[in-house]
């Protein structure tokens, strides 16, 4: 009988893992936490781009982990965090650098006239947006702060909790109905 616990409680919880493996990287798809629309950005980079989708890195660090009766969702990223729950980030010397190269870069790449003025075609404009973006962060003191807002793509809710119950339930009547093959 213990041994018939166990087998039940190990296809749920592997029935859950996958199940959320999924829907959580369908967040990004949908760029919400389920039915929780994530904010618009307000950067002027690229405008129209999915949210948190740049290189796709972030999506693709996530890990799911079982062990006994756990499911462990993670994330091998270290910036996953703050945009998973929001928060403050603090400007350092170090993030001013970044911003100046990054400005840099995209000043460098403006399409220019024979005369050497910047070309008014739709990509050096979108540069000049960009370096602009880049300037004003690189501009900010060391010390001041850069609101993240929250973009949950991994957590609780009731959809989760919902889904849950339905795996629990479906695996118990398959059980009951002696349609599991304990091995």
């Amino acid at each position: 009988m213990a041994s018939n616990i166990d087998e039940i409680i190990r296809r749920i919880i592997s029935d859950i893992r996958v199940e959320y493996k999924d829907e959580f990287d369908r967040n990004f798809s949908r760029q919400a936490f389920f039915s929780q629309a994530w904010q618009r950005r307000k950067s002027p980079l690229r405008p129209g781009g999915a949210i948190l989708i740049d290189t796709g890195a972030l999506r693709r660090s996530f890990n799911v982990e079982t062990t006994g009766s756990t499911i462990t969702f993670s994330y091998t990223k270290e910036y996953a965090e703050i945009h998973n729950t929001g928060g403050t980030l603090t400007v350092t010397a170090k993030m001013k650098r970044f911003f100046w190269a990054k400005y840099y870069s995209s000043v460098g790449s403006f399409d220019r006239k024979k005369s050497g003025e910047k070309s008014g075609n739709k990509r050096t404009v979108q540069l000049s947006t960009e370096a602009e973006f880049w300037k004003y962060m690189a501009l900010k003191k060391v010390g001041s702060k850069i609101v993240i807002p929250r973009r949950q793509f991994v957590g609780m809710d009731p959809v989760v909790e919902a889904t849950v119950k339905v795996i629990i339930a479906e695996n118990l009547t398959q059980y009951f109905n002696n349609e599991y093959k304990i091995i």
